[in-house]
């Protein structure tokens, strides 16, 4: 009993806040917009004032959705090589599909050729009696004759219809693989690169359309058109080309920069 109430005679001790929180630390709960400005100025360097939303569509704008595994196999290298080896196909092609329309250019022009030969044919001496003399073909006639045979052997070639048929193949496949080609560098690399095999790729799909659009015009029988058309169709074959060096670089870079498949 005496030493329950002589317990009871000792002071309260209050508990003491740990030393390292002082009044100057503590915020001002009374005022809320000092505590939110104090909060929002506080300087943290493992985050930045934009949300984390908008940092990552910011990367991805600046990457142009570049390449990392998003898009599979169109990033690797057999689809990559689908266009070195279609436009290699498509430039041998051209020359084929060149020969078929020079050899129907043939077709018309020897025609020309035999109708001034038979101009300058003199005619038969004939008898007396206005029967035909019998005498061996002139040098001309001979001509004439080689040029009728040699115009029937083209006209059994078809070579209007092969020409146009090769023309057409050649144009859609030629656009579309074109247009591959740069979808599929973005695909890989997530940008194009401007210079010397981009454009005249460029300039060769133009080429391929315009000389397209000259045919309406040549089955008319336009001359112009037709000359015209055959000028574009040689430029096309020039720049093709020149697209053999650049394109071979290309390919060295795509076995150096991608994997199988």
């Amino acid at each position: 009993m005496a030493t329950t109430l002589s317990l009871l005679k000792f002071p309260v001790v209050a508990k003491r806040a740990p030393s390292y929180i002082t009044k100057a630390s503590l915020p001002n709960l009374s005022n809320p917009s000092k505590l939110d400005g104090r909060l929002s100025t506080k300087k943290n360097p493992t985050t930045t004032n934009n949300p984390p939303s908008l940092v990552a569509d910011n990367n991805l704008h600046n990457d142009a959705l570049a390449v990392g595994g998003e898009f599979g196999i169109l990033e690797g290298r057999s689809v990559a090589l689908i266009h070195p080896i279609v436009m290699g196909g498509l430039f041998f092609y051209t020359l084929w599909a060149g020969y078929l329309g020079w050899q129907w250019r043939r077709v018309r022009t020897i025609q020309n050729e035999i109708t001034e030969l038979k101009k300058q044919v003199k005619p038969a001496p004939v008898t007396p009696e206005g029967k035909p003399v019998e005498a061996p073909p002139s040098p001309v006639e001979l001509q004439i004759q080689q040029l009728s045979e040699e115009r029937k052997e083209l006209i059994k070639g078809s070579y209007r219809d092969r020409h146009f048929n090769a023309g057409s193949i050649l144009l859609g496949f030629g656009v579309l693989e074109a247009i591959g080609g740069g979808v599929n560098t973005w695909f890989r690399t997530g940008k194009l690169f401007p210079g010397p095999h981009l454009f005249a790729g460029a300039a060769i799909t133009v080429l391929w359309a315009a000389a397209a659009a000259l045919v309406p015009a040549m089955q008319k029988g336009n001359e112009t058109a037709r000359n015209l058309h055959i000028a574009l169709n040689a430029l096309n074959v020039a720049l093709f080309v020149w697209q053999i060096p650049t394109g071979f670089d290309i390919v060295l870079k795509v076995f150096e920069f991608t994997k199988w498949p």
